[in-house]
């Protein structure tokens, strides 16, 4: 069963990187290992993306699918890829403890939203997150230009 991630929240690491993960999305998870987590850089934003492990997984088999190791350009792609990527554990008390060099990446000091994005959760400094938003109009542009020329499934 794949885990689907809804909801924004607004959370405060502390001084060593350690951060309440959202009880919310402890419940949402239907992860086989729900204390496990992958951490990495978006491609395209400027944020982190946590993945279950199982999520983790299927996108790992979805690029051995798609790439040749002994190809220059893939070989490239699957460094960057991969460049920082860090398992994350909760521990006892249902924090993740993020290393301070990720967090540097986005900019991010002490507060964070997350933000589901159906399989995976996407973090952002506070500041960033409400810097980011689409106007009512262009957001029903997008989805006019995404969604609306294909008959939705399920019709």
């Amino acid at each position: 069963m794949v885990t689907s991630f809804i909801g924004d929240y607004v959370c405060r690491v502390d001084d060593k990187g350690r951060m309440l993960f959202p009880s919310a999305f402890r419940k949402q998870s239907k992860s086989a290992s729900p204390d496990r987590y992958v951490l990495k850089k978006d491609i395209f934003e400027n944020c982190l993306v946590i993945y279950t492990i199982e999520e983790w997984n299927r996108q790992n088999e979805l690029i051995r699918r798609n790439t040749n190791p002994y190809n220059r350009e893939h070989n490239q792609f699957l460094r960057e890829f991969y460049r920082g990527t860090v398992e994350l554990l909760l521990d006892a008390n249902g924090r993740l403890l993020f290393p301070k060099r990720m967090l540097e990446m986005i900019g991010a000091i002490r507060d964070l939203v997350l933000t589901g994005q159906d399989s995976r959760i996407e973090i952002w400094a506070k500041e960033r997150y409400d810097a980011h938003q689409f106007d009512e109009q262009q957001f029903a542009q997008l989805a006019e230009k995404i969604l609306g020329s294909s008959p939705l499934s399920g019709e």
